[in-house]
């Protein structure tokens, strides 16, 4: 019979199988030849020794158990050399049908890997995803913003040399300055400037961040609010990721006029731990990024003030679910605005 291990039949994880060891190996059979030869000499030997020579009485049974022993003791020790044969080969098997296994699940899992379509992938890849292309998105957005907002203070610093400057912006005669003759920023433009254009093709979101770069007031905290947005995102922390809860226009009101603390704490509505914690842990780190968080929250308050008396509950409802409204709601909870 042949030493040889007995071929695998295939299994869905590969060609390991576990094999049955029963039967007689050719080990097994070799040990048998060579005990009946042994046994055969040492009767041979036994029923031809001379008379004289046997066993008495007066040797006693020590004589016949060495005799038992030289009979049977080489007997014993081939078995045990065969035992350990067999078990020497039956580890080898399977230690090559384990490799055999552990190669098949590993050419399988690649390609598992290399065939599977979106709709197959785990959810934190398909989250993965979708940040990258929000990051995407929102970097399009504000470097193109940043090429509106330039070309705005250029217009700017374009102004009549003649004016005359007060409070850092130019005055015209008797007195009256730019903003005493603009029409204020409606409501609906503010909004929309204060969410951001949605993506490069956005003409009514630029259109509505063109007229909010030209409001003074608007205008810096547009600014204030691309600063905080580019330095969370570093962070991976995007608005349109956060679900806040949203808070009523009342106490929306409530805040323009001074209420801090408990009264308005409703207005923390963001409830995202990991996006908290990293915002806190950057607040406290990052001198850079807690003077613009800070600086950001000043200018949200003050021109939210002057939004609050002439926007409807509607609009206030309307500027709280904006890219720059999540904003504040995250930094002032961090900032303990509403402790």
């Amino acid at each position: 019979m042949s030493d040889q291990p007995p071929k695998s039949r295939p299994t869905p994880l590969g060609i390991y199988d576990r094999p049955s060891h029963g039967g007689i190996s050719a080990i097994e059979i070799v040990a048998i030849i060579l005990s009946v030869i042994w046994l055969i000499g040492a009767a041979i030997f036994f029923l031809t020794l001379p008379a004289d020579s046997n066993p008495t009485a007066d040797s006693g049974g020590l004589l016949f158990l060495m005799t038992m022993l030289a009979i049977f003791m080489p007997v014993a020790m081939i078995w045990v050399g065969a035992t350990a044969a067999r078990a020497s080969r039956v580890m080898r098997e399977e230690s090559q049908r384990l490799q055999a296994a552990i190669d098949a699940i590993r050419q399988a899992y690649i390609a598992q890997s290399q065939g599977r379509d979106l709709g197959n992938e785990p959810s934190v890849a398909r989250k993965l995803d979708e940040i990258a292309a929000a990051a995407r998105k929102t970097e399009s957005t504000l470097a193109t913003f940043s090429t509106r907002r330039d070309a705005a203070q250029e217009e700017k610093r374009a102004a009549p040399a003649a004016a005359v400057v007060a409070d850092d912006q130019p005055a015209l005669a008797l007195g009256t300055t730019v903003e005493d003759i603009t029409p204020p920023l409606p409501n609906e433009d503010f909004i929309r400037a204060m969410n951001f254009p949605e993506t490069a093709e956005d003409e009514l979101g630029f259109a509505a961040l063109r007229r909010a770069l030209k409001d003074r007031e608007a205008s810096k905290l547009v600014q204030a609010a691309q600063d905080v947005l580019t330095l969370l995102s570093q962070d991976g922390i995007y608005m349109d990721d956060l679900r806040p809860d949203s808070a009523r226009p009342e106490i929306w009101r409530q805040f323009a006029v001074g209420a801090r603390g408990r009264s308005v704490a409703a207005l923390g509505g963001v409830r995202d731990r990991s996006s908290l914690a990293l915002t806190s842990g950057r607040m406290k780190q990052d001198p850079i990024f807690r003077d613009a968080a800070h600086h950001f929250l000043r200018h949200f308050d003050k021109v939210f003030a002057g939004f609050e008396p002439r926007a409807t509950d509607s609009e206030i409802s309307a500027l709280s679910d904006t890219r720059t409204a999540r904003a504040f709601m995250l930094l002032g909870r961090v900032a303990g605005t509403f402790d």
